[in-house]
């Protein structure tokens, strides 16, 4: 009876020298179990991401956070705010509004409480005494509030969203 030769596979080759060694052909790195040298890395780089996106969401969530704060709340609160940017809304007060070189100067009234605005840009077109506005900016004193934009809600669209949030100059709510 005739045995047949063993079979080798195609990768090894044949037996090699004495004890039957086999040649060992080029490795498939995937093949491989990843070294301890890689798993740091792979977690360095993946804790680098998940830093990277809490302090993105973070941050987009800090600016997203602007709130507003009706003239009377926003004095009562301003010890709290200290110079921290955000939004003061109130109606200009008629007679108030005064240009400056550098923008324009008013004052906001909610409640019994008003507030001088100093803001640096330039108005919208809309702006004008009597109107619900929203100024963006902070404290610079009690009763001083420094602002770089002023926003001009439409009337009609402010108040039918916030009822009762603003008050006209003859004390009636709008």
């Amino acid at each position: 009876m005739t045995t047949a030769p063993p079979v080798s596979s195609p990768s090894s080759g044949p037996p090699d020298g004495p004890g039957g060694a086999e040649r060992i052909g080029p490795v498939d790195p995937s093949a491989l179990p990843p070294q301890r040298g890689h798993r740091v890395r792979y977690a360095v780089v993946g804790a680098v991401l998940v830093g990277a996106l809490v302090f993105l969401v973070v941050k987009g969530l800090g600016t997203a956070l602007n709130f507003y704060l009706p003239a009377d709340q926003a004095v009562a609160r301003e010890a709290s705010l200290g110079g921290r940017t955000f939004n003061i809304e109130g109606v200009v007060q008629p007679g108030s509004v005064h240009s400056t070189p550098s923008g324009v100067d008013f004052v906001v009234t909610s409640g019994p409480t008003s507030v001088q605005v100093d803001n640096s840009g330039s108005p919208p077109q809309l702006f004008q005494p009597d109107i619900p506005v929203i100024a963006v900016g902070h404290f610079t004193g009690r009763t001083t509030f420094v602002s770089d934009q002023i926003l001009v809600k439409h009337s009609s669209n402010y108040i039918a969203a916030h009822p009762g949030r603003v008050t006209a100059p003859n004390g009636t709510k709008r």
